[in-house]
């Protein structure tokens, strides 16, 4: 059972820039791809970001050019770094393996930017 623990979120101004984290137990976690996910109030968790296996990275429109996803294998961790955060950015943060998901789900970590 992968266990996942996000952090590094926080309260920011519009503009500014958080780098979040994500440990992961398990075995297995360089053969999957991850993606770091967030959820809005009122809406559906959405996948902003992804990592292949490889390296290779995908990004929703939304975020392309200011936010860079990473992975570093040999702790199992995947990170996200955000810049030109702007108040949309608002959301709980969660990572999983993507695009689908699996297992259970983080405590997420709180982004919260003000205007």
């Amino acid at each position: 059972q992968v266990q996942l623990v996000e952090s590094g979120g926080g309260l920011v101004q519009d503009g500014g820039s958080l780098r979040l984290s994500c440990a992961a137990s398990g075995s297995f976690f360089s053969l999957y791809a991850w993606g770091w996910y967030r959820q809005a109030p009122g809406k559906q968790r959405e996948l902003v970001a992804t990592i292949g296996s490889s390296g290779s990275t995908i990004y929703a429109d939304s975020v392309k050019g200011r936010f860079t996803i990473s992975r570093d294998n040999t702790k199992k961790m995947v990170s996200l770094q955000m810049n030109r955060l702007n108040p949309d950015d608002t959301a709980v943060y969660y990572c999983n393996r993507a695009p689908t998901p699996g297992g259970s789900w983080g405590q997420g970590t709180q982004v919260t930017v003000s205007s």
